[in-house]
């Protein structure tokens, strides 16, 4: 099996099995077969995993170097472009124009509260393409009869889940908490705030949320740490319905990712409904 093949079955396997992994080619430089010293042709691959070894050449060591580090920080951003360098990877050169194709895994939505509004928010959160999983500690509540649309159902306290899965969540990820209960809010979110998650909301009216803040508080969270809390959830949309406070929460974990300047009610005075 040629370089090539072996690359591009190793990209095909990966989509296959939902694995992140970045595939690079020149696709404006010296042509191949030109008649040059510079090593760096167009066509050439190389193909990037997380925690895998990289695959192929695009013919230069220092540009393989760079462009791998600018692949793997677009997987994590989940975006795909082109990018342009010098032919030893410099910045802000236009020898070369490579094409980076990323596969990302899919958004993870972590929910803590099998509660109504968690129905409504995976229904959601599964339209907009997020891996979902469903956390309670409670385990007559936390079924897959409950929510099949979840795809996963966890039976286990907040923190013991993060615990396991706290390092995979980056910035495209989010984490809802809907319990309600400071029992579970608070190691919910005490768990969440070392990781990389991209959003963090809690549930519940401004009084819950200044108990809640107090709580956190003499759990050794800092002021600057609840900043990053979005509670009450959601955007200032005067939704009332469990379906209609999950278009609320999903409009503002996307103005969150794309930047977007949107009325929020953790910025808001007086009652939420």
């Amino acid at each position: 099996m040629s370089e090539a093949a072996g690359i591009y079955e190793a990209f095909r396997d990966a989509i296959r099995a939902e694995e992140p992994v970045a595939l690079a080619t020149i696709i404006d430089g010296p042509q191949a077969g030109a008649v040059s010293d510079v090593r760096p042709q167009a066509g050439a691959k190389l193909l990037v995993q997380p925690d895998a070894p990289t695959m192929g050449t695009l013919g230069d060591s220092d540009l393989d170097r760079v462009v791998e580090r600018d692949a793997l920080g677009m997987l994590d951003a989940g975006i795909s472009e082109v990018r342009h360098y010098g032919q030893h990877g410099e910045a802000r050169q236009m020898d070369l124009s490579v094409f980076v194709e990323c596969h990302a895994r899919r958004p993870h939505m972590v929910i803590f509260g099998a509660v109504d509004f968690t129905r409504a928010l995976a229904s959601q959160a599964k339209l907009l393409g997020y891996r979902v999983t469903v956390c309670d500690a409670r385990e007559v509540f936390a079924t897959r009869r409950r929510f099949p649309m979840a795809d996963e159902v966890v039976v286990d306290w907040p923190n013991r889940l993060l615990d396991r899965i706290g390092d995979e969540l980056g910035p495209r990820d989010a984490v809802c908490v809907l319990t309600h209960d400071h029992k579970f809010d608070v190691p919910a979110i005490v768990g969440a705030l070392p990781t990389r998650v991209g959003y963090l909301g809690a549930m519940g009216s401004r009084t819950t949320h200044e108990k809640r803040s107090e709580r956190l508080r003499e759990a050794g969270v800092t002021d600057e740490q609840l900043e990053r809390v979005m509670a009450p959830i959601g955007l200032d949309i005067g939704g009332r319905t469990p379906e209609e406070t999950a278009v609320s929460i999903v409009a503002e974990i996307i103005a969150a990712h794309t930047g977007r300047q949107a009325p929020r009610l953790k910025d808001g005075q007086g009652r939420i409904h």
